[in-house]
């Protein structure tokens, strides 16, 4: 029998409605269409090419869920960090990081953003602020955290973001980290990427408290849940808790309500949910809500639309060939990047 999730939304999409009447600017409206559908696009060929065995692993796709890392770009500054769990690649495509170098880590290819080491659950990419994905259920929570104790004893206003899924709040590490950084005042915004199931199984048989928000309530973080099928919702929280963060006031959680429209991974039969449960959700897609209203206030004319449906296509298509046409990692390179550092200065001594 099909779980129900915890959360969820109306028959009929309403975001729409009122889009002539929006407060944001056309520009950003056009950045939140092109990097969802950069990211739908990408994730589509990358889950067509994993059922072909052109590479392989775990594999965990991010259809649904754009409009959560959509918002969090705009809503914040390049010079902030990112860091997540093994659903990785949204965020650093939205980031900005060159797809090419992305499909290439997927192929194992030594032009990959971890050169060919990591695959799917591992990009990186240190000049964009993706300070990665992690393949542990829960680490990058306290590492993340880490990661905003460097920036406040650097004495920056950089904030750093630490996203999870509702299953990972589960780990016993959040509750010691919420504290710590409670405690310091750290410049972290923990966002809960709260797409209903934790694997297979739902929300509401994980824990008592299904209001995942509530969970920072003990530490007296503020918390708020959050629509996440509206990159608009997404940005004005992600703004909010930004100010509050970097004017040293410390931590929030944001608890954003979002769907998967695939399984947990590649390997997921999906016999946890119904069919009809997943198009109530796909009722309410955040990529046709932002081309509907880049349609209704007429900021874009169907040429101008196609081009960026033609760039996408063209973006995917030679991301694919570039990963293809390059190198597999020399054998030799098996050990480095892993134990030791070559010029650290004090290797020598022993």
């Amino acid at each position: 029998m099909a779980e129900k999730a915890t959360t969820q939304p109306s028959k009929k999409s309403k975001k729409s409605e009122s889009a002539a009447t929006t407060k944001f600017s056309k520009e950003i409206y056009v950045k939140w269409y092109k990097d969802m559908l950069l990211i739908r696009r990408f994730e589509e060929k990358v889950g067509q090419l994993y059922i072909q065995q052109k590479f392989g692993g775990f594999c965990h796709l991010y259809i649904g869920q754009e409009a959560i890392v959509a918002g969090t770009i705009t809503g914040s500054r390049p010079t902030d960090s990112h860091m997540t769990a093994y659903r990785d690649h949204a965020h650093p495509l939205a980031l900005g990081t060159d797809p090419r170098v992305l499909m290439a880590e997927l192929y194992g290819r030594s032009t990959g953003c971890s050169k060919g080491k990591g695959g799917s659950m591992h990009f990186f990419d240190k000049e964009k602020n993706f300070m990665g994905g992690h393949g542990i259920v829960g680490a990058q929570i306290p590492m993340g955290t880490g990661v905003a104790f460097a920036e406040q004893y650097k004495g920056t206003d950089n904030v750093v973001f630490v996203s999870m899924g509702d299953g990972a709040v589960r780990q016993g590490a959040l509750h010691e980290t919420f504290n710590m950084a409670m405690m310091w005042k750290l410049p972290v915004i923990y966002i809960i990427e709260n797409n209903n199931y934790a694997m297979g199984t739902s929300v509401e048989r994980t824990t008592n408290v299904q209001d995942l928000s509530k969970i920072g309530h003990s530490y007296e973080m503020p918390s708020k849940s959050v629509d996440g099928m509206s990159p608009e919702a997404v940005h004005e929280a992600i703004a909010e808790a930004c100010e509050r963060a970097r004017r040293g006031d410390g931590p929030t959680l944001l608890d954003i309500r979002t769907y998967r429209y695939k399984g947990h991974s590649m390997s997921d039969p999906q016999k946890y949910r119904t069919k009809e449960e997943v198009a109530s959700w796909m009722d309410q897609d955040p990529i046709d809500h932002c081309l509907n209203v880049i349609k209704q206030n007429k900021w874009l004319n169907e040429t101008e639309i196609q081009d960026i449906i033609d760039w996408v296509k063209k973006e995917v298509e030679e991301s694919i060939e570039f990963a293809e046409n390059s190198p597999y990692p020399d054998p030799s390179e098996l050990y480095k990047d892993v134990y030791m550092q070559e010029d650290y200065p004090y290797i020598k001594e022993y």
